[in-house]
């Protein structure tokens, strides 16, 4: 793997990962991990904000900015709680078939607003908690825990049932009216869903799924240069948080 590009390290850079720390340490419930979706406007959990949450908090280690035990214990709290959490069709569960309903209530971690039990920010929560079982890797008690309890939440979602009979994952399911209409393709932030999808060590995703997803792949140019584009930055930025892409190419990009 190509090492770290050499930087100096920019003062404003330095306050920003600070304050962004800080937003999941002052924000996020410690004894259940629920982080709201914004602030200080009272609003639900967002599980995708706690995946970037459980991130978050092994990087504010490497910062200094808390210690390692004091990560681990807010880590395993969230593990722990999302892994009681009712899972079930019941439209008042908190999830199914190993899937999060997008927002919950806080603290109670029930399902909010009728929302959709979400493909994406499913993988956006474990995508988290894949980052908290590789980074938590030491010989004691808590750390065992977060690595089981991290292999356990993501061996259960059931990705094979999130494709509903098509050659992708569907965005969204409703207990009320079953799946939506339309299925994850096209250069998106769910990149990072294919890859947690196809590795899974329980429900694997088909091999063909990916050829689905970049099928309808949309090139522009910008000054000058050709890229596969999707307006939004954080369309780029999601899957990138957690693996590094550099060097790695799948046979569309080779073509």
């Amino acid at each position: 793997m190509p090492a770290p590009a050499a930087v100096s390290w920019d003062p404003f850079l330095d306050t920003l990962q600070v304050r962004t720390l800080n937003f999941f340490l002052e924000t996020t419930d410690p004894a259940t991990g629920l982080t709201p979706d914004r602030w200080p406007r009272p609003a639900p959990s967002s599980i995708a904000a706690v995946g970037f949450g459980l991130t978050a908090y092994g990087i504010a280690v490497e910062r200094n900015v808390i210690t390692r035990a004091e990560a681990a214990q807010r880590t395993l709290n969230t593990l722990r709680f999302f892994w009681q959490l009712p899972q079930s069709e019941h439209p008042e569960a908190s999830g199914y078939k190993g899937f999060f309903y997008h927002f919950l209530k806080m603290p109670s971690g029930a399902r909010e607003w009728k929302c959709e039990l979400s493909s994406i920010d499913t993988a956006l929560l474990l995508a988290g908690v894949l980052f908290a079982q590789s980074y938590f890797d030491r010989d004691d008690q808590a750390e065992h825990e977060i690595r089981s309890l991290a292999d356990s939440l993501y061996f259960r979602a059931d990705w094979n049932w999130f494709m509903a009979d098509t050659n992708g994952v569907k965005t969204s399911w409703h207990p009320e009216r079953g799946f939506g209409r339309h299925i994850w393709d096209g250069y998106d932030e769910a990149m990072i869903l294919y890859v947690l999808g196809l590795g899974s060590p329980t429900h694997p995703l088909p091999a063909s799924v990916w050829q689905t997803w970049t099928k309808p792949y949309v090139w522009a140019k910008y000054y000058g240069l050709e890229f596969v584009s999707f307006g939004p930055l954080f369309g780029h930025q999601y899957s990138h948080c957690w693996i590094d892409f550099r060097g790695i190419q799948d046979d569309y990009m080779r073509a």
